[in-house]
This record gives structure tokens, C-alpha cells and sequence, in this order.
């Protein structure tokens, strides 16, 4: 099972699932003795915990004898979206309303699987969204959006963040070093909130807040002129708020 201080684990249930991510590996399909031998497991064991899986509909049997995966998964993945866009449906009128109060374009991230990840943009023609030129998960050290993510990650998970992603300079004020963005991250002039000066994109400042989803973390901000920099500080007021708001909608179990 586990070591004596250690977790407890459930040696069926790792097997199981070590099956599966050998099954998924074959499109097309591959017999029991294969499955055994790629995942270590003796045949008879393989072929208990594959009549297992069939039978819930996780893995399917092919008439050839070949394994392949079954609908089950399909629909927990079908599932896990749909709980995700029900989960957005929740904030997207806060965020239109926040579109609108602020004649700019709000946008919503979360931190998933190591990666800052755009989740919802909800703009208009009065408010048209930044050109995503880079990739958010290639620009979290470029826009306020990342760094208010790498803020509040502790320094385990922003340092290795940071060891994967290249600070590559989109404007001759992005912020290149990395003991210099690991200090004005630690200390913003906004805190909470954290802003990118034409960091990402010239011409265009952004402000974001920490919002949460469970344990996930995430941000909260908007974009705009540069010529309304002055701003921010009134901006940012209004963004914490909603950011409150927006954390508590998420949170609900639906």
C-alpha cells in the first residue's frame, strides 16, 4: 500500500489506471498480452481488471480481440466541459457588466496543469479585446493577467513556472530579468492587483486581480489605451469587487 508515513495507496486502482493510459496509446486497438507486457502486469491480472473496465464502459472490447477505449471517458470528458462552460455562464454577465461600467474588455484566467490559461474575453465593439498576438502561456511574465497568477502561486510553483517559460521581450518594456519581475511581482504599486505597462502590447496597459475557483487560481482584468493609464488606480478599485464576486459564483457547487 503506502509507507508508514506515506499515503495510502489503492495498488488495483493504480493498476487500472495504468491500463488505461496503455489502451489510450493504441488507436486502433491492442490484445491483452500486449497490454500486460507494456504495463508489467502478469496476464492474468491484465485481463481481470480489463473484463473490469469493459464492463463499466471505460474500455471497450473489439471483435478481434483488441482493446480500445470506451464511451464512459468520452462522456466524463463531456461532463468535465460542460461543468466548466456552466461554471462561466455564472460570471459571464458580471464581466459584461464590468465590459460596459468600464468601456473595456474584461478577461477571466486560471492557472491549470502548470499553465496560465485564458478561460473567457468578453469584449464588444466599444471595447475590442488586446491582439493576442503571444500566446498567454507564453506571456504570463508579460501581461498583469500572468503575473497576478504568479503572485499568488507560492514560490515553489512560480519558480517552476518560471524555469519553463522563456521571459521572451514582445516590447521594449517587457520585463527581460528575472530577479528584477520576481521583485515587482512581490511588491506592486496596486497590490493586490498587478499591472503590465505596454509590457505585452504597446499602447495598451492592462489591471488585473487574483480570482479563485475552488482551489484554482486565476485572474481578473482588463485592458486599455495607454492614454488612460491614469486610471488604473480607479479602475482597480472597481475590479476588486467584482473580483470578490466572481470568486464567489465560481465557488458555488453546482
Amino acid at each position: 500500500m503506502g509507507g508508514e508515513n506515506g499515503p495510502t495507496l489503492i495498488t488495483s486502482v493504480q493498476r487500472a489506471f495504468r491500463l488505461l493510459e496503455a489502451v489510450s496509446a493504441h488507436e486502433n486497438g491492442a490484445p491483452a498480452k500486449q497490454l500486460a507486457r507494456e504495463t508489467g502486469l502478469p496476464l492474468a491480472t491484465a485481463y481481470h481488471l480489463l473484463r473490469t473496465l469493459v464492463h463499466d464502459g471505460y474500455v471497450r472490447k473489439l471483435d478481434d480481440g483488441g482493446f480500445v477505449l470506451g464511451d464512459k471517458l468520452n462522456s466524463l470528458h463531456t461532463a468535465g466541459a460542460g461543468r466548466a462552460q456552466a461554471l462561466l455562464s455564472r460570471v459571464r454577465p458580471t464581466l459584461a457588466a464590468l465590459r460596459d461600467e468600464l468601456s473595456s474588455p474584461a478577461y477571466l484566467t486560471f492557472y491549470e496543469d502548470g499553465e496560465i490559461r485564458v478561460a473567457e474575453i468578453v469584449d464588444g465593439p466599444r471595447a475590442p479585446r488586446v491582439d493576442l498576438w503571444v500566446g498567454f502561456e507564453d506571456a504570463g511574465h508579460a501581461t498583469a493577467l500572468g503575473k497576478s497568477v504568479l503572485r499568488e502561486l507560492d514560490e515553489g510553483a512560480r519558480r517552476d513556472y518560471l524555469s519553463r517559460h522563456q521571459l521572451a521581450e514582445l516590447t521594449p518594456r517587457t520585463i527581460t530579468s528575472l530577479p528584477e519581475l520576481l521583485r515587482r511581482i512581490a511588491a506592486p504599486p496596486l497590490a493586490p492587483a498587478v499591472t503590465d505597462l505596454e509590457e505585452y502590447a504597446l499602447g495598451t496597459v492592462c489591471v488585473a486581480v487574483p480570482v479563485r475557483c475552488g482551489s484554482t487560481l486565476g485572474s481578473l482584468g482588463v485592458s486599455l489605451p495607454a492614454e488612460r493609464q491614469a486610471r488604473l488606480q480607479e479602475i482597480r478599485a472597481r475590479l476588486l469587487p467584482v473580483a470578490t464576486r466572481v470568486t464567489r459564483s465560481l465557488s458555488l457547487t453546482i
